[in-house]
C-alpha cells in the first residue's frame, strides 16, 4: 500500500476507516420495490423551486442529491458551499469501483459504509406506513450489500433496521447476519420521533438479539426528525453559502452536535444496558476522543458522589472499557491520551461528508488519510497505534486484516 509520503507500510500503520458514508444513487429503492410503491419511497425528482434533482419521500422535499454537506469530499469550495448534482462530485462517494481506487489513493484498507438518506431522516419514512417504511429498510440493506460486493473484504457493510417494528428488526437483523452484515446501524435519539428512550427496555430484544448474533450495536451521531431537517435545509440548498454570520452558525452548530455525545453515551452507562448485556458492543459512530476521558472521569466522580454502587456493580467508565466504543478522525493534540483507553477508539474519515478527513477545502488539509494519520499518530506507541488505526475495529467487526499488502 502506497501512503503517498513513504512512511513504511508495517501492520501498526494498516488502516481501517470506521465511519463512511453512500451517496446513494437516484434509484436505491424505486429499483427494489414493488412498483405500486415507486412513486412514495424515497427518490429523486426536480425540485419545483430550484430546478434541481432534489430527495424526496412522499410528498415531502428533501436536499439536493448532492447537497446539505454529504458529498463534498474534494470539494472546490470552503464550507458551507455544496455541489447540487451528482456530475459535480467525485464519482468515488456513489460508485464502489471508484470507492475502492479512492481507499487506495487514501491508504485505507478497509472502509465501514453507512447510507445517508435513511441513516440520518429515518424518521421521514414513518408517514409512508410500517410496511412501506420497512420496504424501504430493507431496500437499503440489499442495495449496499450489492454495492459492497465489489470487494466485500474491504467495502464492510452496516445493516439498517425497521425500529419502528420490533419483529420486523429482529427479521432483518437476522437475515442481514445471515449475509454476511457485520454490525447493525441503531440510533440514541429515538425521543424526537416519539418513540421511547434508546435505554429503555422496550429495545432490548433488539439489544439482546445483536448480543445472541454477536455484531455491534452502531450509534451514529445523526438522527434528525423530519422537521429538524426541513428546518435546517428548507428542502434546497444554496450552491455558496459564504456569509460571516452564516459561518459562525454553521461551525458552532456542528461542534455543538458532537459535544452532546459523552452525554448521550452517559445514560447509556448508566442504565444498566450493559450489565444485562454484558457481551454486547455499542460504537458510538462520529464522536470524536478528546472530550471523552474527561467526561468519563467526571462521570466516575458523581457517580460515586450518588452511590452509585447500590445501583449498578461497575463505574461507568468500567462498562466503557468492557464494551463500548467511539471513533474519531481529525485529532492530533488530544491523541497522547489515547494510551488511557487503548481498546475503546477507531480511526474513521466520515467520508464523503462536508467536514471529513479528505484532501481539499472542505477537508482542511491537503494529505491524505494516512499522511493525516502518520502525522498525528507518531506520538503513541506502536501498540496503541495499532489498536487505535486498525485492531480495535478488526475485533470488533471481526476483519481480516491478513491480505497481503498491495503496492
Amino acid at each position: 500500500m502506497s501512503y503517498g509520503n513513504d512512511q513504511a507500510a508495517d501492520s501498526s500503520w494498516v488502516i481501517v476507516d470506521t465511519d463512511s458514508h453512500i451517496t446513494e444513487p437516484p434509484d436505491v429503492w424505486t429499483a427494489r420495490v414493488p412498483k405500486k410503491y415507486v412513486d412514495v419511497v424515497p427518490r429523486v425528482g426536480i425540485h419545483p423551486k430550484t430546478g434541481r434533482r432534489h430527495w424526496r419521500v412522499g410528498d415531502v422535499w428533501y436536499w439536493p442529491v448532492a447537497g446539505a454537506g454529504t458529498s463534498q469530499a474534494g470539494w472546490k469550495e470552503f464550507l458551507p458551499s455544496s455541489p447540487w448534482e451528482y456530475d459535480e462530485v467525485d464519482p468515488a462517494v456513489y460508485r464502489a469501483e471508484d470507492r475502492l481506487r479512492r481507499l487506495d489513493e487514501y491508504g485505507i484498507e478497509i472502509q465501514l459504509i453507512y447510507p445517508n438518506i435513511i441513516g440520518f431522516v429515518s424518521g421521514a419514512l414513518l408517514p409512508l406506513g410500517k410496511e412501506v417504511a420497512t420496504l424501504c429498510v430493507q431496500a437499503w440493506n440489499d442495495f449496499v450489500w450489492e454495492w459492497c460486493s465489489a470487494d466485500r473484504r474491504r467495502l464492510v457493510s452496516m445493516a439498517a433496521l425497521p425500529f419502528w417494528d420490533i419483529d420486523a428488526s429482529l427479521t432483518e437483523m437476522e437475515r442481514c447476519v445471515n449475509l454476511g452484515f457485520k454490525g447493525v446501524l441503531f440510533a440514541n435519539k429515538f425521543e424526537k420521533i416519539g418513540m421511547p428512550s434508546f435505554v429503555s427496555e422496550h429495545w432490548d430484544r433488539v439489544y439482546a438479539a445483536a448480543q445472541d448474533f454477536e455484531v455491534p450495536i452502531n450509534y451514529h451521531l445523526g438522527f434528525d426528525s423530519q422537521e429538524e431537517r426541513l428546518a435546517e435545509d428548507g428542502g434546497q440548498r444554496s450552491a455558496v453559502r459564504d456569509g460571516t454570520q452564516e459561518a459562525r452558525e454553521y461551525v458552532v452548530k456542528g461542534i455543538d452536535a458532537f459535544m452532546t455525545q459523552p452525554g448521550v453515551l452517559g445514560r447509556l452507562l448508566t442504565s444498566g444496558i450493559c450489565e444485562r448485556f454484558p457481551n454486547l458492543k455499542f460504537v458510538s459512530v462520529e464522536t470524536g476522543f478528546g472530550q471523552f476521558p474527561f467526561y468519563l472521569e467526571m462521570l466516575d466522580w458523581y457517580w460515586k458522589q450518588y452511590n452509585g454502587s447500590k445501583i449498578l456493580p461497575l463505574l461507568p467508565s468500567e462498562y466503557f472499557r468492557r464494551q463500548c466504543f467511539a471513533t474519531y478522525w481529525f485529532e492530533r493534540s488530544t491523541l497522547d491520551h489515547l494510551p488511557l483507553y487503548p481498546d475503546n477508539f477507531m480511526f474513521s474519515t466520515d467520508f464523503p461528508h462536508g467536514t471529513s478527513l479528505s484532501p481539499g477545502p472542505c477537508g482542511g488539509t491537503t494529505l491524505t488519510p494516512a499522511e493525516y494519520a502518520a502525522a498525528g499518530h507518531s506520538v503513541l506507541d506502536p501498540a496503541t497505534r495499532t489498536k487505535a488505526l486498525s485492531g480495535n475495529a478488526a475485533a470488533i467487526y471481526k476483519l481480516d486484516l491478513t491480505a497481503p499488502v498491495r503496492s
